[in-house]
């Protein structure tokens, strides 16, 4: 205990020295003492609830996520569930035969254009019952064809095109598989199954040239009035000779021009007259 000894030895020096200051200075070391004694660090992390060198994620682990259950999109659910196939016909083969060439008249139910893609089907019906050879095809049998191949007028005044290809006839209610060919299409008998647009290169050629021929004929009653008066008549050759230049340079290019341009199309309403021709041999 020296230095509460110290500590008492100045506190008396202090006090006689110094009367109108005296103060006394007490150093209690027991308490510190008795702590040094008791602390235990061990105890005092187990009160407290903490471990050395342990952190809290490592103590006590995370609770576990929730499962999340996966849950379909109603509208792409409902959507999967009505969605279906195509229909496709069922086809029958019967024993009665109807030869190849057989031509069936028919009219067609839906507008036919070359504006319709490939794959657009079109309907055709018969006008009147056919009979053959142990059958009888009854009115209004209907046709299922389509187009295989269309285009639009091309330059060199080029139709357009069609090309219908005749592949089922619903025969008593039953779908019969048929390979025919259009021969007639609106009237008009076609080649190859082309329904094509007209092709006008001479009309246009013809078109083109209207400039040079009105030009040429004003020149012409221009020249024959000069021709007329005797004070104008030196004149009157030179408009016949300006209209035949011109006449003759609109000739030259009204060909170019129209080949630059392009034919009709093909723009056939519904009920118009066509004719089914069979490429193979049908069975009912």
């Amino acid at each position: 205990m020296k230095i509460r000894v110290i500590f008492t030895l100045i506190a008396l020096i202090f006090s006689l020295g110094m009367p109108n200051f005296g103060h006394a200075f007490d150093l209690d070391e027991t308490v510190d003492d008795d702590i040094r004694k008791n602390y235990n660090p061990s105890k005092l992390i187990d009160d407290v609830g903490i471990k050395a060198n342990v952190s809290a994620a490592e103590e006590e682990p995370l609770p576990a996520l929730p499962n999340i259950t996966k849950h379909e999109n109603p509208k792409q659910n409902s959507t999967a569930k009505t969605k279906t196939e195509p229909q496709r016909p069922v086809y029958t083969q019967g024993t009665i035969p109807v030869k190849s060439g057989t031509k069936f008249d028919v009219i067609n139910t839906s507008a036919i254009s070359d504006w319709q893609s490939r794959g657009t089907v079109i309907k055709f019906k018969t006008n009147a019952a056919i009979t053959g050879k142990n059958y009888t095809i009854p009115a209004s049998t209907i046709f299922t064809a389509e187009i295989i191949e269309s285009h639009q007028p091309q330059i060199t005044c080029n139709g357009g095109l069609v090309v219908i290809r005749v592949y089922s006839m619903n025969y008593k209610g039953q779908t019969v598989p048929v390979n025919a060919s259009i021969t007639i299409a609106n009237d008009k008998k076609i080649f190859f199954n082309n329904i094509k647009g007209e092709r006008k290169y001479w009309k246009t050629v013809w078109k083109k040239g209207n400039w040079g021929r009105s030009l040429f004929n004003s020149m012409l009653n221009l020249t024959l009035k000069l021709g007329a008066e005797g004070s104008t008549v030196i004149l009157s050759p030179f408009p016949l000779a300006y209209g035949t230049i011109c006449l003759g340079l609109n000739a030259l290019t009204s060909p170019i021009c129209a080949f630059c341009s392009k034919g009709g199309h093909v723009s056939i309403p519904a009920g118009k007259h066509f004719r089914i021709k069979l490429l193979e041999d049908m069975y009912l």
